[in-house]
């Protein structure tokens, strides 16, 4: 048995350049009944926890290091004995809430993660950070997108360490090159597949950051 997706939303903050804003996270379980991927476990471990039940934790896989995606990894992490993997280009981000300390594995382009029978694939995808790593699963036909991509266009770009270009180029080179009948499961809000997305990076070019 393939394994399966299940999506828990949490509520919290997002702080970054001397702001702060209320935002609901997607946090993305996928495995099977004895060992699960956790990806971006926000706001509220307990929650989170409870969702998993009494399934191994392999590892906890971070999309990126701001610090509504970060802040509560540890705690989670150490609730389900599981190491934290991060592309180590949002090092910076993780030592903003986790200062003098880096994620426990780093990850990098190409990596794959083995749960269930089934295969996730890092894809590198700069632009909204530094460090934004996308986790495709070609056998379910499903992407975890994180910030890199959402339901109407890219993520943001107007913040410390992103960059509208840079974004533009991993969408198109990175994401755009999937399955048009990929889904695009978002780290906030709603899906969208790549196909729904595509034909209007021309329009989000003209708009810009």
């Amino acid at each position: 048995m393939s394994a399966q997706i299940q999506n828990i939303v949490t509520s919290g903050t997002f702080s970054l350049d001397g702001g702060t804003w209320d935002v609901d996270n997607n946090v993305w379980i996928i495995g099977n009944q004895d060992e699960v991927f956790v990806i971006d476990p926000a706001h509220d471990p307990a929650k989170i926890k409870e969702a998993v039940g009494n399934r191994a934790v392999k590892a906890v896989l971070l999309t990126h290091g701001h610090d509504d995606h970060i802040r509560y990894a540890r705690e989670f992490a150490d609730l389900v004995e599981a190491p934290i993997h991060l592309n180590p280009a949002d090092t910076m981000l993780w030592q903003d809430v986790f200062p003098g300390t880096t994620a426990d594995v780093e990850i990098k382009d190409g990596d794959t993660f083995e749960v269930a029978g089934t295969t996730l694939v890092a894809l590198h995808t700069p632009g909204h950070s530094p460090g934004s790593t996308c986790f495709y699963v070609e056998s379910l036909g499903t992407l975890f997108s994180g910030d890199t991509l959402f339901n109407g266009g890219p993520g943001a770009t107007g913040r410390s360490y992103s960059s509208f270009e840079t974004i533009i180029d991993s969408i198109r080179e990175r994401l755009f090159q999937l399955p048009g009948d990929t889904v695009v499961n978002t780290g906030h809000g709603d899906a969208t597949t790549i196909g729904a997305e595509a034909p209007n990076l021309d329009e989000w070019i003209k708009r810009g950051s």
